[in-house]
């Protein structure tokens, strides 16, 4: 059965009814020894309190998208077929423009907590070996034969750890919100991908590369950012490619739009830092190398110190002591063609949630929409 989903849920309200209604059917008619009967009863209460912590795992689950399948849950999840050692630019001594497409086959979305005209796919990563599910939304704009001929921006949707490729799409809203202002012109018409980024058994990833372990930085940067271009209308080049994140993915955005400029104009960072140590589970806070230079501070400072600050901008927001200083001390070294829009939250807007982040969605689909060009 399904960790998410309706029937699973369900099940869960049913064994809970049965824990509180046990103990009131038989708590008085246990026979046998007077040790059975206590170790019954107590068997009795330990089975309602495990029913009843199910049951609000369940409901937060489904409701922040935190864990997808039971191999994330339980950290048995296999998604990495080899790590190799990729090398400072993640490809491994190959070149994108030689490699063949990897043309793949979609279906529609297998939970319709993502809504209407999403479609995914299982790719298998070339370059990182890295493999996982893949969610792509198409603008209204797609299929209109006034736009056939059009190329069109990408934003890459990158969730918290834990987090499921399907948040930004179900408990983010994100295309429902986007697609009325679509067909207004109020926002540009983007193709949403969001890739699975829960690939490393019971720890987040950082979205690095670590040579025997992972390659996500290359999954993310490499992998999926090609699969899109050889299966859709999408712009190839780094003014039609953008990140967004909140959480854990916030970092990750940052960090990989002031790390491959080549391939991202922009990033969005929603209560985000940028010391991957913050993470306690991070892959690369606990790497003392990697934890300096996964840092999006000192990517953008050595850029800066080698005289090439890289030509992207970062929208960055958060509450004080939830992403705001972070973004603060981005705007703070951020030398031109570099461009650091610095948005405080009220620290009363709802914490580190995904409510807070909900809202700020048209914002920031505006925003993106001036720094993408199809």
């Amino acid at each position: 059965m399904s960790l998410t989903g309706t029937p699973f849920f369900l099940t869960s309200i049913l064994l809970l009814i049965v824990a509180f209604v046990l103990p009131f059917a038989l708590w008085g008619r246990i026979a046998g020894p007077p040790l059975l009967r206590s170790l019954a009863r107590l068997l009795m209460l330990l089975f309602a309190q495990v029913t009843a912590i199910t049951v609000v795992f369940v409901m937060v689950n489904n409701a922040n998208n935190l864990y997808d399948t039971w191999g994330d849950l339980l950290g048995t999840g296999n998604h990495i077929e080899e790590a190799r050692n990729l090398g400072p630019d993640g490809m491994g001594g190959r070149q994108i423009k030689n490699e063949p497409k990897q043309l793949q086959q979609f279906r529609p979305a297998d939970d319709p907590k993502v809504g209407p005209g999403v479609q995914m796919t299982d790719l298998k990563g070339r370059i990182s070996g890295v493999q996982g599910e893949v969610y792509v939304w198409l603008p209204p704009q797609y299929h209109d034969p006034a736009y056939r001929n059009r190329k069109f921006p990408v934003v890459e949707l990158l969730p918290g750890y834990p987090g499921s490729a399907k948040t930004w799409l179900g408990s983010l809203r994100v295309a429902d919100q986007v697609r009325p202002l679509m067909q207004s012109g109020q926002v540009k018409p983007f193709i949403l991908v969001s890739p699975r980024t829960d690939v490393f058994p019971g720890a987040d990833t950082g979205c690095v590369n670590i040579p025997g372990k992972v390659n996500a930085d290359s999954w993310l940067t490499v992998d999926v950012r090609k699969m899109i271009v050889d299966n859709f209308r999408a712009g190839d080049t780094a003014d039609s490619w953008a990140l967004a994140g909140y959480s854990a993915g916030a970092h990750c955005a940052a960090k990989l739009a002031l790390s491959h400029p080549d391939r991202y104009r922009a990033a969005v960072a929603m209560s985000g830092y940028n010391d991957p140590a913050l993470e306690r589970d991070s892959l690369a806070g606990k790497d003392p190398k990697l934890r300096i230079e996964s840092n999006p501070l000192h990517i953008l400072k050595s850029a800066n110190a080698a005289g090439r600050p890289p030509r992207t901008a970062l929208y960055v927001s958060g509450a004080a002591g939830d992403g705001y200083q972070a973004g603060l001390g981005l705007r703070q070294f951020a030398r031109f063609p570099t461009t650091v829009n610095v948005q405080q939250i009220s620290s009363g807007a709802g914490g580190h949630t995904m409510k807070v982040w909900e809202h700020q969605v048209p914002q920031i689909f505006r925003w993106l929409g001036t720094q993408l060009r199809g």
